[in-house]
């Protein structure tokens, strides 16, 4: 991996995107929340900036197909974890999301380590997942600048989606995982031993 894939633009938004993450934070713990929504919406755009950018400049690199699903972790888990100390989100939602992530991660590991499995693009519902996680946190935050209804309901709503495509999304990454874990050992030559760890 070449150092020079950091200094293209899309994985500088992406870092950048790291960077806002203690700021946020801050804000949030000082209570001023108009500060930390401004903040967590720059970030939320330049999430899909450095796609676009990654694309249209020809600059998809390795470093960039890893550094951007660390950079969503980062700050969606970092919000739901910070929100759920405030008592804004509760603690149900995002024991559920750290334990999906950790899950997949350590499972990821895993996979790459005895099998050599990597390159899990993310599915539909993964992808709805983030974005579910996205909304709830944007109105949960907005929720406590303006304390209608409206925003309650959709800051409700969209607890729940994230509560549903978590689920669903990790049910699914098991389903994934078994389909590549069949297609791997159907390509190993006949009596193969298996690939596995020193005791």
């Amino acid at each position: 991996m070449r150092l020079s894939q950091i200094f293209t633009a899309p994985n500088q938004l992406t870092l950048l995107r790291m960077v806002f993450v203690p700021f946020i934070v801050i804000e949030l713990v000082e209570g001023r929340y108009f500060w930390a929504l401004i903040l967590f919406v720059i970030a939320g755009f330049s999430d899909g900036l450095d796609g676009l950018l990654a694309r249209k400049l020809h600059q998809q690199t390795v470093l960039g197909q890893y550094l951007d699903p660390i950079a969503d972790k980062l700050l969606l888990s970092t919000m739901f974890l910070v929100l759920s100390i405030l008592h804004k989100i509760p603690w149900k939602f995002t024991v559920l999301v750290f334990s999906r992530d950790i899950s997949i991660l350590a499972a990821s590991a895993v996979l790459f380590a005895i099998a050599g499995l990597r390159n899990f693009r993310p599915s539909i519902f993964g992808k709805a997942n983030t974005f579910s996680q996205i909304a709830a946190v944007f109105f949960v935050m907005l929720l406590s600048i303006r304390p209608t209804r409206w925003v309650w309901i959709t800051r409700t709503v969209f607890l729940r989606a994230t509560f549903a495509f978590t689920i669903i999304s990790a049910l699914h990454y098991v389903f994934l995982v078994q389909l590549r874990l069949r297609s791997h050992a159907h390509a190993l030559p006949p009596h193969s031993p298996p690939n596995l760890p020193a005791s």
